[in-house]
């Protein structure tokens, strides 16, 4: 997929409908609340986007954030662009070696979003994917679902095959779980065993409540295996499965409940596609 095909999403309009099924109220509501039910990122993706002064409100840059904005009173937009509180949409994407995940490249590579059959959507992804990594990745509008499956403090499981360098030895394994130092603070295996070995390397199954940037990667360089291929084949109760690479799926709303229940967000689920909507997609 070149530059040149690459989608636009421009928000349009406005809708009551929030990501997750709650409805927006009219009213004065925090900026940023705004923001990820129009599906712009996590809270924390969009109180970034304020604090860099890209968030216009009645054509004035907010970046304060405990401003405040009625999203049917007042002109929001984000880049210059009126955001659309759309209804909640949910994919898993195959991302291949060498998509990225952000949603702005200036250097015009596919990204995940690329991948995802929805023109008209502004779509996130959840979470991140290092550039050479590949596997499953989340792509949705709703910053409330999103922001509690990235965040550690709720601990959904991310699980991961990994091919390094050697054979890690039993002393090896357990100090991943007990704890490597990087820059940051301690990083910690939730889980880990051996899969399968090679001649020269051996395929290892991870699974991590957490998400540094290039975690694994830096936590087995510091026990002196380099990680050769690194797939992700799981979060929370979504699976990979018999995917392909550059393919997405639209998430069933089963699917869709027990990445809330995984959340802990199981009983603010009032809403979101229903079976027969999903059917006629």
């Amino acid at each position: 997929m070149t530059a040149a095909r690459r989608k636009k999403s421009a928000p349009r309009g406005a809708s009551s409908a929030q990501p997750g099924g709650t409805v927006i109220q009219p009213g004065p509501q925090r900026l940023q609340k705004i923001l990820a039910a129009a599906g712009i990122g996590s809270r924390r993706q969009c109180e970034e986007l304020i604090k860099m002064g890209r968030v216009e409100v009645d054509k004035k840059v907010v970046t304060e954030l405990g401003f405040k904005a009625d999203p049917f009173r007042q002109k929001i937009c984000v880049d210059g662009v009126p955001i659309k509180l759309e209804p909640p949409v949910y994919y898993a994407v195959y991302k291949p070696d060498g998509v990225v995940c952000t949603n702005r490249d200036p250097a015009g590579r596919t990204r995940v979003i690329d991948l995802v059959p929805e023109s008209e959507r502004r779509l996130f992804t959840v979470g991140r994917l290092d550039l050479h990594s590949e596997g499953l990745i989340l792509a949705t509008n709703d910053g409330a679902l999103a922001e509690r499956l990235t965040h550690p403090r709720y601990g959904v499981p991310k699980t991961y095959l990994v091919q390094v360098a050697g054979e890690p030895t039993r002393e090896v394994l357990l100090k991943l779980q007990k704890g490597v130092h990087l820059a940051e603070g301690i990083a910690r295996v939730a889980k880990i065993r051996i899969r399968r070995k090679h001649k020269k390397s051996t395929i290892l199954e991870m699974v991590l409540n957490e998400g540094r940037n290039r975690e694994i990667r830096r936590i087995m360089a510091r026990v002196g295996h380099k990680v050769y291929r690194l797939k992700r084949i799981a979060v929370g109760p979504i699976r990979l499965g018999k995917m392909k690479p550059g393919e997405a799926r639209r998430l069933t709303p089963e699917e869709v409940a027990a990445l809330y229940k995984a959340a802990g967000l199981a009983s603010r689920l009032n809403g979101g596609a229903s079976k027969n909507e999903h059917k006629r997609r």
